[in-house]
């Protein structure tokens, strides 16, 4: 064991279980308010907005009624991917990378988009190096973003946002941002798991575990072995 790592103490199988209880109970609460918050938001009032908002998409110009695909709800993550970036960013990346199959959103009325202000030939580009299969679409014009809090001064910024229909009508119901989104990222969850934690310098962790800045150790997942490309997150910090 590292003497430069302040160990949590070392007992018996008895005296663990007792203490995994009492964490148990605190787990429990937690899932209890994530339910009640969930029911709230089911709840919150919602604001119709235009659903003409334009996007390029592979077979020309759709809607963002069109985005939903039929269904009655949509997601949509505003991947920061400014016109003269020549790659997506880093974390917008690791989101889009824990979505797996949208058959299972589908099978809840639910569709699922990515929107870049980027041009369409270098998202699906970058779709394809990733290996992604995900609907992707290009923002014309910088309106929808910056409606949505994605550009803010003409910078990036992360963003999801929810969308409900009725008929030819749009809702918007829901955003977030910065660590709202950390659902998107299961990662977190299974290193919040670990004694380590995430390993970031914002984080209260026993005294010797590795942390260094936040984001710094993001990469794409082809580039890990780049040790020397910075992370290309730019958004507001997720400790906010």
């Amino acid at each position: 064991m590292s003497a430069r790592y302040d160990w949590p103490p070392i007992v018996d199988r008895a005296t663990w279980n007792d203490a995994r209880g009492v964490l148990l109970q605190q787990e429990k609460a937690l899932t209890r308010m994530k339910d009640a918050i969930s029911a709230a938001r089911r709840r919150m009032p919602m604001v119709e907005v235009r659903a003409d908002y334009a996007f390029d998409g592979p077979e020309g110009t759709v809607t963002l009624l069109d985005l939903f695909e039929g269904r009655r709800q949509l997601i949509v993550q505003h991947f920061m991917f400014a016109p003269e970036w020549q790659e997506g960013c880093d974390g917008c990346s690791m989101m889009a990378e824990h979505i797996g199959p949208l058959s299972h959103l589908h099978a809840r009325r639910t569709s699922f988009a990515l929107t870049s202000r980027a041009p369409l030939e270098r998202l699906h580009a970058f779709r394809d190096r990733m290996g992604w299969h995900l609907p992707w679409y290009s923002t014309i014009g910088d309106q929808f973003n910056i409606d949505f809090g994605a550009t803010v001064d003409g910078e990036e910024r992360q963003a999801i946002s929810v969308f409900l229909n009725e008929g030819d009508r749009v809702f918007h119901t829901w955003s977030t941002h910065a660590r709202g989104e950390e659902p998107f990222m299961l990662v977190f969850d299974l290193l919040d798991l670990t004694p380590f934690g995430r390993q970031e310098d914002w984080e209260n962790s026993p005294a010797g575990t590795p942390q260094e800045p936040t984001y710094s150790w993001m990469r794409l997942s082809d580039s890990y072995t780049d040790t020397e490309r910075p992370c290309t997150c730019h958004g507001p910090s997720l400790t906010s």
